[in-house]
């Protein structure tokens, strides 16, 4: 994988050094004191690294250290991704975000809406709009998920095998039938939930482009971004590499390896999830969010057009609103008072109203083992941290990782 380093002395790009320090200061009491196993991450302004720094064990028990080249399991950051290659099809004319999904995938034809009940026994309607492509980018679907245990529809994906992940055995093409023949929460447009919906369009990408998940990311985003350590599985050549899944357990030992799930990133799945399917590096996903910064380009390649990255990060929520009054909760360590949603990202649409520092315009999102990363137009910024631990609600690493990036801020 290519080097990570510092690229340019910060105060030339406005940041100041020893502010910057504070990053790594406050993080490695995350590991010390066992709340984390060790973490990675770094900040960038103008294109130029400004922080990066690593700290703790990739596993705990062996004391294999965090290192540049280790591979993570981003999960939800793997959604971003998807909804580019979604979008890289929609510039070429071959989707339009109006499109029903039925279009793509037939089996989503006529859905139905839950209306009450249980999961045993609901009561059911037809949904009384099509679910189109925007919904799915946009979480606006009526699909849900099956780990967030909210609701009775989410006890119906769990009793159909879906809490984490497919069945085993299932194709994508499988997969996404079966999430048709489950029971919507709502009309699609008309709330927010966040849900499988970046599966299914995963399976959209294949039909529409003809080629497979992997095959369509590998040719059209990751070779073109250099992005040399991104993909559905860890081959054993690289198993070491690989960091070790966590999850938070009672004191005093506060964290606890997950090996069932996190041995899943070893084998080369039947049913690819662009939703939360993808291993990646450091470096890599910063290749990410500096093309996203640079709307769109990087190195001389470009993925998108400017204008169609401006598109994909602005509210796409009826009536301009935001998470916290549009969406159903789901468990995290922030609340989303000021945040809206755009094709893939969450969007910052009242940075007062985040009681957080962010800026207006500020997009990004996260994963479920308390990765995340950010893109800030307004200040030339992107931030990525790379962990493993499960869930992501653990701790509030997500708003002290943002106050303490932008306290460094001095221009």
């Amino acid at each position: 994988m290519p080097e990570i380093k510092v690229e340019i002395d910060p105060e030339e790009v406005g940041m100041d050094s020893a502010r910057l320090e504070r990053i790594g200061t406050h993080f490695q009491k995350y590991v010390d004191d066992g709340r984390l196993p060790g973490w990675s991450m770094l900040v960038s302004r103008e294109n130029q690294i400004v922080y990066h720094a690593q700290y703790g064990f990739a596993d705990i028990e062996s004391k294999s250290p965090i290192s540049q080249d280790t591979l993570f399991r981003i999960y939800s950051m793997t959604k971003p991704i998807t909804s580019v290659a979604l979008m890289i099809l929609y510039e070429e004319g071959r989707v339009e975000l109006t499109d029903p999904v039925s279009k793509y995938i037939p089996s989503f034809a006529q859905p139905m809406v839950f209306m009450g009940g249980g999961s045993n026994d609901p009561t059911l309607r037809p949904a009384t709009e099509p679910m189109r492509i925007w919904h799915l980018l946009t979480h606006t679907s009526g699909l849900s998920y099956g780990f967030l245990y909210a609701n009775p529809v989410d006890t119906i994906y769990r009793n159909n095998g879906f809490e984490w992940g497919s069945p085993k055995g299932l194709s994508l093409a499988e997969t996404v039938d079966k999430y048709a023949g489950m029971p919507l929460l709502f009309n699609p447009g008309s709330e927010w939930n966040y849900s499988v919906s970046t599966d299914v369009l995963g399976r959209v990408i294949e039909v529409a482009s003809n080629m497979a998940l992997d095959e369509f990311f590998r040719t059209r985003i990751f070779e073109p971004l250099n992005m040399v350590d991104s993909d559905f599985y860890v081959k054993e050549s690289e198993f070491e590499r690989l960091a070790t899944l966590y999850l938070r357990a009672p004191e005093p030992d506060l964290t606890s390896r997950i090996d069932f799930m996190g041995d899943l990133a070893k084998t080369k799945p039947t049913s690819p999830s662009g939703g939360g399917g993808l291993i990646s590096s450091l470096s890599d996903y910063h290749r990410f969010t500096q093309m996203l910064l640079n709307r769109g380009e990087l190195d001389g390649t470009r993925i998108l057009g400017s204008k169609t990255v401006d598109y994909m990060t602005e509210n796409h929520l009826p009536g301009n609103k935001d998470l916290q009054s549009f969406g159903r909760p789901i468990f995290a360590e922030t609340n989303y008072d000021g945040v809206g949603f755009g094709l893939g990202f969450s969007v910052v649409i009242d940075h007062r109203a985040t009681k957080s520092l962010s800026s207006l315009g500020q997009y990004g999102w996260g994963g479920a083992a308390s990765t995340t990363f950010w893109v800030d137009p307004l200040e030339n910024l992107t931030a990525v941290f790379m962990t493993q631990l499960l869930p992501s609600s653990s701790y509030p690493i997500r708003p002290q990782l943002a106050q303490l990036v932008y306290q460094a801020l001095i221009d």
